[in-house]
């Protein structure tokens, strides 16, 4: 059995359910006891992004349940620098407290896990 599990989060938050199913998949891993981490990567930086407005596309707002993450033992958030500084975003204006990462450093937090979702 996994001892630790790591969800990659590559889409954006308008861009389609995916963006919410890698958050529901980090929500219920909680239920199993295990040590749990988010990487936002790629176009999943822009869940991060602050003062978006969701309802002009007819889309539910993730800002909830990617503040609920810790609530359910996933307190290792992370961003890829390079993901960032491409899509324009400032790591000052985040919404959530996220370590970021590049290079090497994302490799080897990808190595640490037992299992590696990626959506």
């Amino acid at each position: 059995m996994a001892k630790s599990m790591l969800v990659i989060s590559r889409q954006s938050p308008w861009s389609g359910p995916t963006a919410r199913e890698a958050l529901d998949i980090a929500l219920a891993g909680g239920a199993f006891d295990l040590e749990l981490a988010v990487l936002f990567l790629d176009d999943g930086v822009f869940q991060l992004a602050a003062e978006q407005q969701p309802a002009a596309l007819e889309q539910k707002n993730l800002t909830a349940n990617l503040q609920a993450l810790p609530m359910f033992g996933v307190d290792q958030l992370f961003a890829c620098q390079s993901s960032l500084a491409q899509r324009g975003i400032d790591a000052a204006t985040l919404t959530l407290a996220v370590d970021i990462l590049e290079g090497a450093a994302l490799r080897a937090l990808i190595n640490r896990f037992d299992h590696v979702v990626t959506l």
